[in-house]
Formats: C-alpha cells, sequence, structure tokens
C-alpha cells in the first residue's frame, strides 16, 4: 500500500516510502541527485530524458523505470502521459539550464526554444499530468534567479523568470489539491552549468567560493535536499524558494 502524502510534517529518513517520484531530465545533474535521494527515502523512482545512454546508465543505478525523448516534443510528452498508468506521488521538472539571449543579436528560434523549455512544458505537464499525481502529491518546477535585478541584456530573461513564478502560483490554485511550487537556483555546480564558463569554470568556482555567504559553490544534493522537503512536507503549495548561496546579495 502507498504510504499516505497527507501526512504530519514531521519527517524521517523514509518519508517517501511506497511512493512514487518521477523526475523529467532525471539522467544527470539536479534531476539525477533528486532522484538519488527520493530513492534513499524508500520512493520507486521514474526516470526520462532526451539521452538515452545516460539515461540507461541512471535507470540501472537506481533501478528505475525509464522512458527517453525530448520533453519538448508535446506530442511525444502526451502520449508519454497518456500511457503512464496513475497515481504518482511527485514529479520534477528540472530546468533546461542558463538561459542567454541578449537583445544584441537577439535570435527569435532560440527564444522560442526557450519558451517551449521554460514555459510551456511546465504548462503541459501541468495540464497532462495532473491527474496522474495523487491528491496532496507535488509537482515541482526548476527555474533560475538570472533577471531578478533590472539589468542590460536581461529583458528576456527577466520575462521569464517573472512569468514562471507566477504561472506557479496559478498553477497551484487550478491543479488543488495537488501542490505546486517553483525551486529558483542560482549558480549549481553542474556539468551543464559548467559548460557555460567553459575554460573559466576554475575560476568562477574560486569566485563564488571566495564572495558567496555561504562560502562555498551550490551543488546539486542542495538543490535535491530542497526539493524532497517539498514532497514531503504538505503544508506547501504556490511558493517560490531561492537557493543561490546568496548570490542575489552580492551580484547584480
Amino acid at each position: 500500500m502507498a504510504a499516505s502524502i497527507n501526512s504530519s510534517p514531521v519527517h524521517g529518513d523514509r518519508d517517501l516510502l511506497g511512493q512514487t517520484v518521477m523526475v523529467i531530465g532525471g539522467s544527470s545533474g539536479i534531476g539525477l541527485e533528486t532522484a538519488r535521494l527520493a530513492g534513499a527515502q524508500g520512493a520507486d523512482i521514474i526516470l526520462t530524458a532526451r539521452e538515452p545512454d545516460r539515461l540507461h546508465r541512471a535507470g540501472l543505478e537506481l533501478r528505475a523505470s525509464i522512458a527517453a525523448f525530448d520533453a519538448t516534443d508535446f506530442d511525444r510528452l502526451v502520449r508519454f502521459f497518456d500511457a503512464l498508468p496513475p497515481p504518482i506521488d511527485h514529479l520534477l521538472v528540472t530546468g533546461p539550464g542558463p538561459c542567454h539571449v541578449p537583445p544584441a543579436g537577439f535570435d527569435l528560434d532560440a527564444a522560442r526554444r526557450h519558451v517551449d523549455a521554460h514555459l510551456l512544458l511546465p504548462l503541459q505537464v501541468a495540464r497532462h499530468a495532473a491527474g496522474k499525481i495523487r491528491p496532496g502529491g507535488t509537482l515541482l518546477f526548476m527555474g533560475g534567479v538570472g533577471g531578478r535585478r533590472p539589468a542590460a541584456g536581461l529583458a528576456f530573461v527577466a520575462a521569464l523568470t517573472a512569468a514562471l513564478a507566477a504561472m506557479t502560483k496559478s498553477l497551484a490554485r487550478e491543479v488543488a489539491p495537488v501542490r505546486v511550487n517553483l525551486i529558483t537556483a542560482g549558480f549549481v555546480d553542474t556539468p551543464l552549468s559548467a559548460s557555460v564558463p567553459g575554460d573559466r569554470i576554475d575560476e568562477r568556482r574560486q569566485q563564488l567560493r571566495a564572495t558567496l555567504p555561504i562560502g562555498r559553490v551550490v551543488g546539486p544534493a542542495d538543490i535535491a535536499a530542497l526539493a524532497v522537503h517539498l514532497m514531503t512536507n504538505t503544508a506547501i503549495t504556490g511558493a517560490t524558494f531561492d537557493i543561490d548561496g546568496g548570490q542575489q546579495l552580492i551580484e547584480g
């Protein structure tokens, strides 16, 4: 029998025992780390990702069910959810990574791909997955803190940042009693984030260690801990949680 998700807010090491956690984008980085932690707390895991080989390795590690496809192929996404037997308890949609679309040389096609990944994907997931999630369960999105402060070149990023937080609040009303929350992260030391500064990644890490109030770089395990907390704390919905080690306090 599945564990009740409408439980008290007192948490232990096996809070997710008997529950099912799905991660869209779960083959590496934040998604994989969250799946690992959820599995360690007793959850059955379902992973999706677009890269089959990496997904297969993650599935073997976690003894997870897997499905390889591009989640921004919305026809394929709908077919996946149509075939998914209910119920699941918690669903995390990981972020597609940093968004860089400066006004100078604005690429409309690239901007549309970012809208698909940052806004339309969460909407599509909410539309087609909410009926598969047990009442009181969690629909959890990932975003970024980029664009929170006005700055030249961040108009598009700022729009996406604000829109995702607003959408989370509205969806929390629309799909209740499923809970909907948003995690917005600063720099997280994942392979995807490391690819942006390229050969300057070590310099970026050192700069963050020297300047962040926490004195270290935020890692995937930090995000995973927050994600699992939001799955197990049934009093939270419609909220946005920043997790950046204090990055916004020193930058922007």
